[in-house]
């Protein structure tokens, strides 16, 4: 049997690309003939998928196609069509950011934004089974009415980042005082602004040597200028690091020379950093939003309230416990045993079989 995976956008070192490979060797070693069509491919995967609309099977096959959702494409009414006319089609959710965070950073991606949001309830009626990160994402599906779902999680390798940091960088980054790093793309839900502010709070009145990096690329180019420029007039200096887009060796330095990682994100799907974070025993300070509490599942300091003398004392609590640190640290790591490449494969690979079997029988 065949079972083909689609995507809007293909890029390197992203986790929805890298999730959609993991996804083709399982299906590969378990028997399946499996390819990767994408709208949208970056240098670096252009080996690794075709452009989808040369996709020449047709209902006949008998097979099923895996559609990745977590942006507006053409694709979706494409795929909407093959389902129409007898093709199986399984979904795998990624979230879809609320376009209200956008509206007043860059009000010319909302239109998208939205109509992207369409395309998932579009697509509910003709989506067989579907997949979805978080429990938190699940939620969005079934109120949609998609029929038949579960949670599972991205398959991510968790030895990756136990390979070498860049040491010349490491080496580089100023070890006196504690370390914040906020590891995600710059944009209005993930929050940068209130790490900044809390940060701040924390050099004025707990550490004047801390430092903060702020590890991404930017979507929303006017939001990361306006957190520099908060940045500048809280007279952060160069205590503020903001590298953008790195290699993966870079971002290890940085994981490495981490005391916390500090998230004030309003909105995620599922937030693969955490999990980074869990993996790396870096104690994790997160504004309870989203799926952020399902996926520590009680592995990070949690807090409801993002006023920044609150997020400052809650980190400087952890500096004076020692204890209370060592035990995230541990439970971080227990916790991203949950995820290890080996259990979500088996997850995924077992979900999906039995749907088949179901609709099989």
């Amino acid at each position: 049997m065949r079972i083909d995976q689609y995507l809007p956008g293909f890029a390197p070192h992203d986790a929805i690309g890298n999730h959609t490979l993991q996804i083709r060797r399982v299906l590969r070693k378990a028997g399946y003939e499996s390819d990767i069509w994408a709208e949208h491919m970056l240098p670096g995967v252009e080996r690794e998928a075709d452009p989808y609309l040369e996709d020449t099977h047709g209902p006949d096959d008998g097979r099923a196609l895996l559609y990745h959702t977590s942006t507006g494409s053409p694709m979706a009414a494409w795929l909407k069509a093959r389902a129409d006319q007898g093709e199986r089609l399984i979904g795998d959710y990624h979230n879809i950011t609320p376009s209200r965070y956008f509206a007043r950073w860059e009000p010319r991606v909302v239109p998208s934004m939205d109509d992207a949001r369409r395309e998932l309830a579009m697509l509910a009626p003709v989506t067989q089974f579907s997949f979805a990160d978080s429990a938190y994402n699940e939620s969005e599906l079934v109120e949609l009415g998609y029929r038949s779902t579960m949670v599972c999680p991205l398959l991510v390798d968790l030895d990756q980042y136990h390979r070498p940091p860049d040491r010349g960088l490491l080496a580089r980054l100023p070890r006196r005082g504690a370390r914040w790093l906020f590891v995600g793309r710059v944009a209005p839900n993930k929050c940068q602004h209130e790490v900044v502010a809390a940060f701040a709070a924390y050099r004025r009145v707990y550490d004047r040597n801390a430092r903060l990096t702020l590890v991404g690329g930017a979507t929303s180019p006017r939001y990361r200028e306006a957190i520099e420029q908060m940045a500048a007039e809280l007279g952060l200096g160069d205590s503020l690091e903001m590298p953008g887009n790195i290699s993966d060796a870079e971002l290890l330095a940085y994981w490495a020379a981490a005391d916390f990682f500090v998230c004030m994100s309003e909105h995620e799907g599922f937030c693969v950093p955490l999990l980074e974070a869990m993996e790396l025993g870096v104690p994790i300070v997160a504004y309870s939003s989203s799926a952020v509490p399902g996926t520590l599942a009680g592995a990070g300091l949690l807090l409801e309230d993002k006023d920044p003398l609150w997020v400052a004392e809650a980190v400087h609590g952890l500096v004076q416990d020692g204890a209370r640190r060592d035990e995230l640290v541990a439970a971080g790591r227990a916790r991203a045993e949950d995820f290890s490449l080996e259990k979500t494969s088996k997850l995924f690979l077992s979900g999906l079989e039995s749907y088949l079997e179901a609709t099989s029988a």
